[in-house]
């Protein structure tokens, strides 16, 4: 029986840190399904409206090889809602929100991976703005 994974983020200004991560939860089963943050999910959590619209995000999310099935993730207490509507069988999340999600561990695995050291999208961004 095929293993699905799934996992969630903004995936702005796409970087090699993006890329490993969902690498490395590909590498944990058979499919992997990835939500990307709505405009508005990304102006709330972040306060900022992201670089890249979300349908540019999702496109580019989409045409990885190791990403199978992409959707918009509208709200962060829907969570639970993504995970059984897609059949997921692992939860993938990086160690930026080890614990935070713990809750899910009821209807599937919960993996937090290592993030790729010394990047990050504000960091890209703040030295684009300094330049």
């Amino acid at each position: 029986m095929p293993r699905t994974v799934i996992t969630f983020g903004t995936f702005d200004v796409f970087h090699v840190g993006h890329l490993r991560v969902l690498e490395r939860a590909a590498a944990l089963g058979d499919r992997l399904v990835v939500g990307v943050s709505a405009d508005a999910l990304n102006e709330r959590k972040k306060g900022r409206a992201p670089i890249f619209s979300e349908r540019e995000r999702l496109a580019i999310v989409g045409a990885l090889k190791v990403v199978d099935e992409v959707f918009v993730e509208e709200s962060l207490e829907q969570k639970r809602d993504y995970i059984v509507e897609h059949a997921a069988d692992v939860l993938v999340m990086g160690d930026d929100w080890a614990g935070k999600f713990d809750e899910f561990g009821d209807v599937c695995e919960v993996v937090y991976l290592e993030r790729t050291p010394a990047i990050s999208t504000t960091a890209i961004i703040e030295h684009i703005a300094d330049l």
